[in-house]
């Protein structure tokens, strides 16, 4: 009998390929082929980023795709360059292939958005996704209670941005609902109140990297194991860890105000900064706030981040 074959394909972020790379071996554990899909741009830094012996590229197909991108352009601006990755249900749907839309986040999240529509049925959003009243509501009576002020697209720029990320949400929850499962980076004993709202979910986290085979696929840039003996010479609950993902970018101000944040604090902190946090040099910190926090303070360009939670 011939084996089963997925393809796999996350967006492109670091957030998604790496739990994607893990659900990819646990299919193959299972009998499954793979073809695992990133952009040119991504794909680069995968296989940069694989092991010198016994790689994934033994055991699970890498491929490529044209990131669509002019060279210069801000590859950093996801949404405009891929919109969501429900194009790929929907693909899948037309050519009657079975389809899994793989949730990275939370199931209380996901249920949020599975709501929108009653949402705007009972007035308490409008169809741009903005609160019509300021209110406490619950989405079910087992789930705990939240501000409509609270809303995760009402935190980005400003009215325009909010209503853009707002129906892009909206869209990537339309095309999940196309699919034949909803798998979620989740485990029923955290949030067992919202996994009643979501129809069709099946919980498979938490999806790890290298959780087997000490594997480090996916890293898109080197990490910095040195932080990890500073970390074990702090006092536990001690220290802010500060992380923006694999493409957030700020500007000059944007990033002064966090430093600054960071430094009045008064708190030890390990603080992530890649080379492209900022759009301008990546040395641009305030004058002297390296030197003002070098007793409490570490900062670099990418960490090990489950071995600093592990710890």
């Amino acid at each position: 009998m011939e084996k089963p074959h997925a393809l796999v394909v996350p967006y492109p972020a670091q957030g998604h390929v790496i739990p994607f790379m893990e659900l990819s071996h646990c299919l193959m554990d299972h009998g499954f082929k793979i073809t695992f899909v990133n952009t040119e741009f991504n794909h680069a830094r995968v296989v940069a980023a694989l092991p010198k012996m016994g790689g994934v590229q033994e055991q699970i197909r890498l491929v490529s795709i044209p990131d669509g991108m002019a060279p210069g352009e801000d590859r950093n601006d996801l949404g405009k360059q891929y919109g969501t990755m429900g194009w790929a249900v929907e693909v899948a749907v037309k050519m009657g292939i079975r389809a899994a839309a793989v949730w990275t986040v939370t199931v209380s999240f996901c249920a949020l958005l599975f709501h929108i529509p009653k949402l705007i049925e009972d007035r308490i959003i409008d169809t741009d996704g903005f609160p019509t009243t300021q209110q406490m509501i619950k989405l079910s009576p087992t789930m705990p209670e939240f501000n409509t002020t609270q809303l995760v697209w009402l935190f980005v720029g400003d009215r325009d941005a909010q209503r853009s990320l707002f129906r892009y949400l909206h869209e990537c929850t339309q095309a999940a609902k196309l699919a034949n499962w909803l798998l979620c980076n989740s485990f029923y004993e955290i949030e067992p109140s919202a996994c009643e709202l979501v129809p069709n979910i099946r919980l498979i986290g938490p999806l790890l990297a290298g959780r087997r085979l000490g594997r480090l696929e996916g890293n898109f840039w080197p990490e910095d194991p040195t932080c990890l003996s500073w970390l074990d010479e702090q006092p536990p609950r001690s220290v802010v860890y500060i992380a923006f993902g694999s493409f957030t970018i700020f500007n000059r101000r944007q990033f002064h105000e966090l430093a600054l944040g960071l430094e009045l604090s008064n708190r030890s902190f390990l603080w992530v900064v890649r080379p492209d946090l900022t759009d301008g040099p990546s040395d641009a910190y305030p004058d002297g706030f390296e030197a003002r926090v070098a007793g409490r303070g570490r900062i670099v360009g990418w960490s090990p981040q489950q071995k600093c939670f592990n710890n």
